[in-house]
């Protein structure tokens, strides 16, 4: 199955509109072109509404919010609900500030998303205003764990009912959960946390996925998250001792970028819960 739905990206190279943060964009741009779709990175107000249009799919990343992005989401956000277009958020950081977590509750307000996807502390505050947001990484209390997975399953398919979104939290383990089903993947690797922007990467291709995969939400987004899991697997595999970080994230775009969809379907970890 994800062996298709990835065959699907590289066979239809949808054209992604991106309104991402300053501090990952390139990466966010070059894993949109590794994976075989198109970006483009656009958020002024004054043509986000036009971008949206000539694109397939949209991508809103919170990660450098300011004042004069916020309005710039929302037109595009709207825009591409009207005309039937999937949209990604990313609400990075939420929980941390006021503007972060007022800013991503408007956005759900206003905007249909596709899927959300975050880490298990912004996901969280979104949903009950419960998590510990530190910075952009997830407090210790809220990851996901063995122990803890069927609460958090549980609490995933809740928001996704919530929200008709597709609910994607991700960490050593992650779920992607619509209201009635969840994928509890295992792919990865814990370096990939030290890599600035691998979740922006992956909201990213996320949206590639899902604008490549119309009517499969779901598992479009399992895909997703398994690619990049399993591109952090290849990628840290061909470190060498002198390698470290940045290598490592040039690894993980190259992963992507040689990917068949058949080493995808080998590759995945997943269960259904």
């Amino acid at each position: 199955m994800f062996a298709e739905l990835f065959a699907n990206v590289r066979a239809r190279s949808p054209l992604i509109h991106n309104i991402t943060n300053y501090v990952t964009v390139n990466d966010c741009a070059n894993m949109v072109l590794a994976c075989g779709a198109s970006p483009i990175m656009a958020d002024d107000a004054a043509e986000v509404e036009d971008i949206t249009t000539i694109c397939g799919g949209l991508n809103i990343n919170i990660g450098t919010l300011n004042s004069r992005t916020i309005e710039s989401m929302l037109k595009a956000g709207r825009k591409a609900n009207q005309l039937g277009h999937p949209v990604v958020l990313d609400p990075v950081g939420a929980g941390a500030s006021a503007l972060r977590t007022n800013t991503a509750n408007e956005l759900l307000k206003e905007v249909r998303f596709t899927v959300i996807r975050g880490n298990i502390s912004e996901i969280k505050a979104l949903a009950s205003g419960a998590g510990t947001t530190k910075g952009v990484d997830a407090d210790v209390a809220d990851k996901v764990t063995e122990e803890n997975l069927d609460s958090a399953v549980a609490f995933a398919k809740q928001f996704a009912a919530r929200t008709e979104a597709v609910v994607a939290v991700t960490g050593a383990i992650d779920i992607v959960a619509d209201a009635e089903k969840a994928y509890c993947i295992r792919n990865g690797h814990p370096m990939m946390s030290s890599i600035t922007g691998t979740g922006c990467q992956l909201s990213a291709l996320t949206a590639a996925f899902i604008t490549a995969n119309p009517g499969k939400p779901l598992e479009a987004a399992a895909a997703a998250v398994c690619a990049m899991g399993l591109a952090g697997e290849i990628g840290h595999a061909r470190l060498t001792p002198q390698d470290g970080s940045a290598t490592y994230r040039n690894y993980i775009i190259d992963a992507i970028y040689n990917m068949t969809p058949g080493q995808l379907e080998e590759g995945v970890k997943y269960e259904v819960r």
